[in-house]
C-alpha cells in the first residue's frame, strides 16, 4: 500500500490523468506557497508512482531474457514540470524543486540510479547522450517526459550512463552502470485503469490503494505480457474489433487466447522476479468476482474461476524447477499469428 498512509493515498482519487502522467489541478493561484495539503498530495502521488515503478523495475530487470527488446535499466522514475497544470506549476517547482524541466521523481532502491549516488529531486541537465534543455515540450502535456523516455531507452543497454544534474543548486555528476531490461514503461494513472499498448503498462490508483504490492505485481506482470508477447499487433493482424464488438464473432477466440497466454506468462514473470506466483491466483479471487462485469466482456475474457485453475496448473509445473530465470516456450511464438485456438490452454474450474 501506498506509504504516505491512508489520508494521503486518498487524495489520489482526486488527481487526474493526462498521457498517462499525473496533472494536478488545485485551483490555487500561480506563484503560492504550496501548504500543506499541497504537500501530502504531492508525496502521496510519488508514492504511488514509486510503487508501480519499483515493480516494473523488478519485472523488466528479472525477464531480460524473455524479451527481444531491451533498454538500459537504471532504476529512474522521472517526471517533468510541465505535466502540472498552470496553476499548480509553481507549487509544484518549489516542492519538488525543479531547476530543470525534467527532474527524478525517485529512485528505486538497490537500482543502478541509487547505486551511482543519484538521489529524488535532482534535476537532469543531461543523461548519456540526452541533453534535456534539447527536449522540446508543451504546458500540461507529458510530450518532453515521453521523448526523455524514448531517448534514454534507445541508450545501449549496457554501456555506461554519464548523468549531469542540479542538487539543490549544485552541480552533480554520475555515472549509471544500467543493466539489461526490457524495454517497457509502467505508469500509473487515474481511477480502475488497466491495459498495455505494446510499449507502456498502465494500472490505475484505485488499484495501487486498494491491493497488496504482490498482487499489484501479479496484476501488472499480466499486462507486461501482453506486451511481451506481442498481443497488440498480433491482433490487429487477425483485424479484430476492441470495445462492445470485442465479445462478438470470431474477436472472442482471439482475445481469449491472448487473455490466457498473458495469464500463463504471468507466473513466469512473477517467479523470476522473486515475487510469490501465488499472488496471481489471490489477485484473480479477489478481483474475478465483481472486476470482469459486462456482458461483452465477460465473453471475450474467460471465466475468473477457469483462470484461477489454469495458473494453479502453470504454478504447478514451475514450482519443482530452481533455475532462474526460467524461460517458457510461450515467449517462442510471440512471431507467430495468432490461431485463436484458446481451448487447448484453458483448465475448467470444478
Amino acid at each position: 500500500m501506498i506509504t504516505a498512509g491512508q489520508a494521503a493515498t486518498r487524495t489520489l482519487r482526486h488527481a487526474l490523468a493526462l498521457g498517462g502522467l499525473w496533472l494536478l489541478c488545485s485551483g490555487a493561484a500561480p506563484g503560492i506557497q504550496a501548504s500543506a495539503d499541497d504537500a501530502q498530495e504531492f508525496e502521496a502521488i510519488r508514492g504511488g508512482d514509486m510503487i508501480v515503478a519499483g515493480i516494473g523495475w523488478r519485472l523488466a530487470s528479472a525477464n531480460a531474457a524473455l524479451c527481444d527488446r531491451l533498454e538500459p535499466g537504471t532504476g529512474l522514475q522521472l517526471h517533468t514540470l510541465d505535466q502540472f497544470d498552470t496553476v499548480d506549476r509553481e507549487k509544484a517547482r518549489r516542492h519538488f524543486g525543479f531547476a530543470t524541466e525534467i527532474a527524478i521523481e525517485g529512485i528505486v532502491p538497490g537500482s543502478p540510479a541509487e547505486r551511482a549516488g543519484l538521489k529524488q529531486d535532482d534535476s537532469l541537465v543531461r543523461i548519456g547522450s540526452v541533453t534535456v534543455s534539447s527536449i522540446p515540450g508543451k504546458p500540461v502535456t507529458t510530450d518532453r517526459l515521453v521523448a526523455a523516455q524514448l531517448a534514454i531507452a534507445a541508450l545501449p543497454a549496457e554501456s555506461p550512463i554519464e548523468v549531469e544534474a542540479l542538487r539543490a543548486g549544485v552541480a552533480v555528476r554520475a555515472t549509471i552502470q544500467p543493466v539489461p531490461s526490457c524495454k517497457s514503461r509502467f505508469e500509473m494513472q487515474g481511477g480502475d485503469v488497466a491495459g498495455a499498448d505494446g510499449e507502456m503498462v498502465r494500472i490505475g490508483s484505485k488499484f495501487v490503494e486498494d491491493y497488496p504490492e504482490d498482487q499489484l505485481a501479479a496484476m501488472l506482470a499480466h499486462e507486461f505480457s501482453h506486451n511481451i508477447l506481442r498481443h497488440r499487433v498480433r491482433l490487429q493482424a487477425r483485424g479484430v474489433s476492441y470495445g462492445l464488438f470485442s465479445g462478438l464473432g470470431s474477436n472472442v477466440k482471439y482475445f481469449r487466447q491472448t487473455e490466457l497466454q498473458a495469464d500463463i506468462l504471468s507466473v513466469y514473470l512473477l517467479n523470476n522476479a522473486g515475487y510469490p506466483m501465488r499472488a496471481s491466483t489471490a489477485f484473480w479471487r479477489r478481483f474475478g468476482p465483481s472486476g470482469l462485469g459486462g456482458i461483452f466482456r465477460s465473453r471475450s475474457h474467460p471465466d475468473w474461476r477457469d483462470r484461477v485453475a489454469t495458473l494453479e496448473r502453470e504454478i504447478a509445473r514451475i514450482e519443482p524447477l530452481s533455475r532462474r530465470p526460467i524461460v517458457p516456450a510461450l515467449v517462442g511464438e510471440r512471431d507467430s499469428p495468432l490461431d485463436g485456438n484458446w481451448e487447448k490452454l484453458i483448465v475448467r474450474h470444478r
